[in-house]
């Protein structure tokens, strides 16, 4: 079972902290437990309730009616959900459900289900890259299993693929982008979503992966000269210092446009310097890649 602070449940489900306790205190079905230091924790359980309860009181169904019906009675309610919104927000749930879980059956036909529903390129972006920024904070906050995050990973690195390989590109890219991640970040879901992305818009991308060391980047960098280099950081160990990041790639590489993404670039306010730019939503990251 995995241990959900109650800062995980509003990060995942929407629902500010202070609701859930009101939830807690009102209903019956979030059972907390405490650790031996007396601090509330949940588990999956509790994280499943959440996510469907969210998203029935979202489409207009009262708390106190959904504190009534059965488990079967609430899936039946998700699955008569009409709204465009509420399709795809359950295949998200559902996804997050089948990781906690460790159903990676579950997890992938819940995925073929959506392919076979809207295709590959609204999955991706639809539902793969919606999933990947509700689950980030469980990689920042370690409250996600290795196990977990291997079927996650592998799961969907595999669809990314197929949507990536699946791209014909009819006329020679005029701009090609360098796509990697520094030393330390082996996140590769985000980099390879905004490589198919890229793709789409008929970019070359050069594609050196996760955990590049920075004078393997300047190198093909000098070498190829590319229009732009894009990084998307997730999660990475506590020594990485960003600041000293972005000041190594702006001494190594200057004359090349550097776009940072992620959560490390959401968090970070300092002055930067002329060729980085931090993208902190994914509206704005979109922007970017429209304009090249």
């Amino acid at each position: 079972m995995n241990a959900f602070s109650i800062k995980d449940l509003e990060n995942l489900s929407g629902i500010k902290a202070h609701t859930i306790r009101i939830w807690e205190q009102r209903y019956s079905f979030l059972k907390p437990q405490r650790s031996k230091s007396n601090i509330r924790y949940y588990g999956n359980e509790e994280l499943k309730a959440v996510l469907n309860i969210a998203l029935l009181n979202k489409y207009g169904f009262k708390i106190s009616h959904i504190d009534k019906m059965t488990p079967g009675e609430v899936r039946e309610k998700i699955i008569s959900l009409s709204y465009a919104e509420a399709y795809q927000e359950r295949f998200i749930n559902e996804l997050v459900q089948h990781m906690v879980d460790l159903d990676v059956a579950g997890f992938e036909e819940t995925l073929n289900v959506y392919i076979r529903s809207r295709g590959i390129d609204k999955t991706i972006s639809q539902l793969i890259f919606p999933f990947l920024e509700k689950i980030g904070i469980l990689w920042l906050t370690n409250h996600m299993n290795v196990a977990q995050e291997h079927l996650v990973t592998n799961i969907i690195r595999q669809k990314l693929i197929v949507g990536i390989e699946g791209i014909t590109l009819y006329t020679p890219p005029a701009k090609s982008i360098i796509l990697f991640l520094p030393e330390g970040e082996h996140h590769e879901l985000g980099l390879l979503y905004l490589y198919y992305l890229l793709k789409i818009r008929e970019v070359q991308v050069l594609y050196l992966g996760a955990n590049v060391p920075m004078k393997d980047l300047e190198f093909v960098a000098k070498l190829k000269h590319p229009h732009y280099i894009f990084t998307h950081i997730t999660s990475i160990p506590g020594r990485f210092n960003f600041e000293k990041f972005i000041q190594q790639i702006h001494q190594r590489i200057p004359a090349t446009q550097v776009v940072i993404s992620g959560k490390l670039a959401q968090s970070y306010f300092k002055k930067i310097p002329p060729n980085i730019s931090l993208k902190k939503s994914m509206e704005e990251l979109l922007q970017q890649i429209n304009s090249i």
